[in-house]
C-alpha cells in the first residue's frame, strides 16, 4: 500500500458528515485525495444546473454556469480544534475574519492517525468526537459562505504520517527496522513508485463511483518526475516519486495543484534567487496545466516564514503579490489558474499553532490588505465572465426570436398563398 499517509472514508458536505484520514503540517507534504466540498444539503441527490456545486469545464472551475475563482487559505487545525467544544469559537472567528476579507475557500485536514486526539486510532476504527468536530467545521463554513477542501493523506509524522503506517505494519508482523526504510529500501521504494500511479487511478475511480458531485485532486506539490525529464530541471532539487503531468492527467482527477515554498526549498539562496525560482515555478506549471494537463490549476499552498533569516513583512507581501498577480492574469485571459490558498490562517489566541507562516488578519494589515484586494479582483473577473455570458445568452435569444419571426412570417405567406401558383 501507499504510505504517503492515507486512509479512506469519505466526508461529504452539508450537515453531519463522514470523513477519512489526513495529514499534518505543510510544505512538501503530499496530499493524495481532496474533496472540494460545496455547502449543499444531502449526500447524493439529483443535480441541477444551478445547484451550487463547483464543476470543471475545460480549464476553469464553474459555479452555476459561470467561471469560479478561489481566493482562500489553509487551516489544517480546524477539525482538531473543533473536536473540543470549548474551543469552537476559534473556528467561528477564523471563518468570520476570512469572510470579511473576501476569502471563499478553506483547505483543511480531515485526518489524524493514532496519537493524541486521533480520528483513526487504529486501522479502520474511528473517534466519534473528531467526526463531530468536522461536522461543526462544515456547518460553520456553510454559515460564512466558505467552501472546503478536505485532504485525506499525509507524509508528516505530526498527525500520523508514514511512521504510523509503518508502526501498524510492524504490529501485523512486518519487519521494518525504521520508518526511513520506506525511503531507503529498494523493494519498498519500488512498491511505492508503482503504487503511486495505480493507487491514484484506483481510488479516484472509487470515490467518483459513489459521489460524482464533488471534485477530486491528487494533492501534489508540483514536482516533475521521470515521465517529464525535460521539466525536472524546474524542480528545486527534490525528487519524491510523483510527476505533476502524468499524475494529474488521470481521468478521475478533476484539477491539478501546485505548492510553493522557495524559502524552504532554496533555504541557502537569497531572497532574489527565491523570487526568481518562484516566477519560473509558477509560469511553468501554469503553462503545463493549460497546454498539457488541460485542467484547472489551484495554487494550493504558498507562503513565507517569519522565521526566515532577515525576514520582513515586505518580502512576504512581495511573494503574495507575485502569486496573486499570476492568478489574476491567468484568470483574465481565460487560462488554467483557478485560484490560490495561502498557508496558513490563524486567529487570536492560537500561539501554539504558530509556525512562522501564519497570517492573523488583524495583526498583519499590509498582507491582509493584499488578500482582500485579491478577493475583489477575482470577484470582478467572475462578474466580467458573467456579463459576457449574459451577452452571449442575449445574442442566442435574439437569434432564436429572429428565426421564430421569420418562420412565422413565412407561415403567414404560405397560408395566404395556399392553393395559388408558386413560381413562374
Amino acid at each position: 500500500m501507499l504510505f504517503w499517509n492515507y486512509k479512506t472514508i469519505l466526508c461529504i458536505s452539508g450537515e453531519p458528515s463522514q470523513t477519512i484520514s489526513e495529514r499534518e503540517m505543510k510544505h512538501w507534504c503530499v496530499v493524495f485525495f481532496v474533496l472540494l466540498l460545496i455547502q449543499q444539503e444531502g449526500f447524493l441527490h439529483k443535480v441541477e444546473a444551478r445547484d451550487g456545486f463547483i464543476r470543471t469545464r475545460g480549464l476553469q472551475f464553474m459555479l452555476n454556469g459561470s467561471p469560479y475563482y478561489a481566493n482562500g487559505f489553509n487551516a489544517y487545525w480546524l477539525m482538531y480544534v473543533a473536536s473540543d467544544p470549548s474551543q469552537r469559537n476559534k473556528i467561528s472567528s477564523a471563518f468570520q475574519e476570512a469572510s470579511r476579507h473576501g476569502l471563499t475557500v478553506a483547505r483543511t485536514w480531515a485526518f489524524s492517525d493514532a496519537g493524541y486526539r486521533p480520528l483513526q486510532y487504529s486501522p479502520g476504527s474511528y473517534n466519534e468526537d473528531m467526526f463531530k468536530g468536522l461536522d461543526f467545521v462544515i456547518s460553520e463554513a456553510r454559515k460564512y459562505g466558505i467552501k472546503l477542501i478536505l485532504s485525506f493523506v499525509n507524509n508528516y509524522e505530526n498527525l500520523g504520517g508514514k511512521k504510523q503506517y509503518v508502526d501498524w505494519a510492524r504490529n501485523q508482523g512486518q519487519y521494518l527496522s525504521s520508518e526511513d526504510d520506506f525511503f531507503r529500501n529498494p523493494v519498498v521504494r519500488g512498491y511505492y513508485k508503482n503504487h503511486v500511479k495505480a493507487w491514484i487511478s484506483e481510488m479516484a475511480s472509487y470515490v467518483k463511483s459513489i459521489d460524482r458531485n464533488h471534485l477530486l485532486e491528487a494533492g501534489l506539490e508540483g514536482f516533475y518526475g521521470e515521465a517529464s525529464p525535460q521539466r525536472k530541471q524546474v524542480n528545486p532539487g527534490l525528487q519524491v516519486g510523483t510527476d505533476f503531468i502524468t499524475n494529474n492527467q488521470i481521468a478521475d482527477i478533476d484539477f491539478a495543484t501546485v505548492h510553493s515554498y522557495p524559502d524552504q526549498w532554496l533555504s541557502k539562496s537569497d531572497d532574489q534567487a527565491q523570487m526568481s525560482f518562484l516566477n519560473n515555478w509558477l509560469d511553468t506549471h501554469i503553462e503545463d496545466a493549460q497546454n498539457v494537463v488541460r485542467k484547472p490549476l489551484l495554487l494550493a499552498e504558498f507562503g513565507k516564514s517569519s522565521k526566515d533569516p532577515g525576514f520582513n513583512t515586505y518580502q512576504r507581501d512581495m511573494m503574495f503579490k507575485t502569486v496573486y498577480s499570476r492568478i489574476e492574469s491567468s484568470a483574465k485571459s481565460g487560462g488554467a489558474t483557478a485560484g490560490g490558498l495561502f498557508w496558513q490562517l490563524l486567529t487570536e489566541g492560537m500561539d501554539s499553532f504558530r509556525d512562522g507562516y501564519e497570517i492573523i488578519l488583524g495583526e498583519s494589515p499590509s498582507t491582509a490588505g493584499l488578500i482582500a484586494e485579491q478577493s475583489r479582483k477575482l470577484y470582478s473577473v467572475r462578474k466580467m465572465y458573467a456579463r459576457l455570458r449574459n451577452i452571449e445568452k442575449w445574442k442566442r435569444a435574439r437569434a432564436i426570436r429572429r428565426a421564430q419571426w421569420f418562420a412565422f412570417r413565412r407561415a403567414q405567406w404560405v397560408a395566404r398563398n395556399k392553393g395559388g401558383a408558386i413560381g413562374n
